[in-house]
């Protein structure tokens, strides 16, 4: 069972969490505003649609925040584990809007190729030089808390906006060196298959946590290996490892302990904790200890 520290420390992880999103919302909206205006002035469209991009990221990096707020509310008696979960859930949202946006984007790009336009190419790159610099900066906020799923979907966010911010560079060099507006549309349909692999990712993770998979980098079988390996204990069975929500691992099951084994039942347990929490990680543990004559009532566990 985790200690009032462990608590402690969560909250305050969570609370770093909250501030690191927070400046990587003010950056996320500058970088909205600044290239909304740089689009309009030099009737670059791929600008227009980079600000659209980094709208629909805005909207993902707000959701975020949201959550994270949600999960730190304490635990009732209905929610016993608190809204750790509502995490995962906005983690859901957040993947389908990122497929949402590469499908806008794959969409733009076809526009483009059949109706190029005239752009002011060297506006267009000051813009998304300055846009490219503060995506950076976003970025370096949120890398410091990547093992926290939303965090991940929020920098897969702005990693998206930032490769636009490259993109549209490196668009902006080839029309102003050959004059092929089509280029644009090319580097579009790469960042939208990005930003789908990132999507893809997201979402495979918050589905594992909805349904309770083993965390990735836990193999079950180790701990039961481990826990078998503990002094009094003769067998380990019904074992069961999840997320509560990401980077929250518990693990639930039955220990068989030996008979007249050494010290109580009690320092057994503690020793399989203390083993959990060290080797795994595993801070959240409910383990029910049996005899070797215990006889299972039917299917109950």
């Amino acid at each position: 069972m985790s200690s009032p520290q462990d608590s402690i420390a969560s909250a305050h992880d969570r609370a770093g969490e909250r501030s690191r999103l927070r400046v990587a919302i003010v950056l996320t909206a500058f970088i909205l505003l600044l290239e909304a205006a740089g689009g309009l002035y030099s009737n670059s469209l791929a600008l227009l649609s980079d600000a659209g991009h980094v709208m629909t990221d805005l909207a993902g990096l707000l959701l975020c925040y949201a959550a994270l707020a949600l999960a730190l509310r304490p635990a009732t008696a209905r929610k016993t584990y608190g809204w750790y979960r509502i995490e995962i859930l906005a983690a859901l949202v957040n993947g389908a809007l990122l497929f949402a946006l590469a499908v806008g984007i794959f969409l733009e790009s076809v526009r483009r190729l059949q109706h190029p336009r005239t752009v002011l190419t060297l506006p267009m790159l000051r813009t998304a030089g300055l846009g490219l610099v503060v995506n950076v900066a976003a970025m370096t906020v949120l890398l410091r808390g990547r093992s926290n799923i939303n965090l991940r979907g929020a920098l897969i966010h702005v990693f998206g906006d930032t490769l636009s911010s490259v993109g549209v560079l490196l668009t902006g060099a080839l029309i102003m060196a050959t004059g092929w507006t089509g280029a644009d549309a090319v580097m579009g349909m790469l960042i939208g298959v990005i930003i789908v692999v990132g999507a893809l990712r997201l979402l495979r993770d918050a589905v594992d946590v909805l349904l309770e998979a083993t965390p990735a980098g836990i193999e079950l079988i180790r701990v039961a290996d481990a826990i078998s390996e503990i002094k009094g204990v003769r067998a380990v069975h019904d074992l069961h490892i999840w997320s509560i929500t990401s980077g929250m691992p518990a693990l639930s099951g039955h220990v068989v302990i030996e008979d007249g084994a050494e010290g109580s039942s009690d320092e057994t347990l503690n020793r399989i904790k203390r083993m959990l929490h060290y080797r795994f990680s595993i801070g959240h543990s409910t383990l029910q200890i049996e005899s070797p004559d215990y006889q299972e009532f039917g299917e109950i566990h």
